[in-house]
């Protein structure tokens, strides 16, 4: 229970694959949840991943259940612990092909910054809580946002990895004057 340094971009801990967790319900495990929800929260992020703190694990959490100062405009998504998570990008309707759309998006581990990013506007992720229950949803919008820039720590890849437009890249205080955001992006 505790808060931990962020890593940031340039860190090669970050370029990193992370590997599956094998055993759910220990202390252990419990213990970097609890670590990776005290960071999130002291850094007002929507997410976090266990790369990001230098734990090379397929852990991911993320939730947002009020105004958070860095997205204000994003509507809630259910705090959650995703472990060892797949993604399935799905089409608006069935059987049409996954779109991709482009929005903003920050980083904990590359603050100060924003960009527009590619990402799927609908998916699907399996994976497990902390406990080793399945969880399973189909969601869209900024929550599949939040899931797949998240998870995209557990394949070593950044969000500026994904950006097509840079022109479309730059300092949260530039582009955002009126931002009430903290400059840790």
């Amino acid at each position: 229970m505790a808060v931990h340094e962020i890593l940031k971009m340039g860190d090669p801990r970050l370029l990193r694959v992370a590997q599956p967790v094998l055993a759910f319900d220990t202390d252990a495990l419990h213990l970097l949840v609890s670590d990776l929800l005290d960071t999130m929260h002291a850094a007002s992020g929507a997410g976090l991943a266990a790369p990001q703190i230098g734990v090379d694990l397929q852990v991911v959490i993320f939730g947002t259940d009020s105004v958070n100062p860095r997205y204000p405009d994003a509507p809630p998504v259910p705090r959650t612990v995703l472990v060892n998570p797949v993604i399935t990008a799905l089409g608006l309707k069935d059987g049409a092909v996954p779109l991709q759309v482009e929005d903003w998006e920050g980083c904990l581990s590359v603050p100060g910054l924003r960009a527009k990013v590619p990402r799927f506007e609908r998916i699907r992720y399996a994976g497990f809580d902390q406990f080793g229950d399945p969880i399973e949803r189909t969601v869209d919008g900024f929550h599949a946002r939040v899931v797949q820039h998240e998870c995209d720590h557990l394949i070593g890849l950044l969000y500026p990895m994904r950006v097509r437009d840079f022109s479309h890249f730059g300092f949260t205080s530039v582009l955002f004057p009126g931002l009430d955001a903290p400059q840790d992006d």
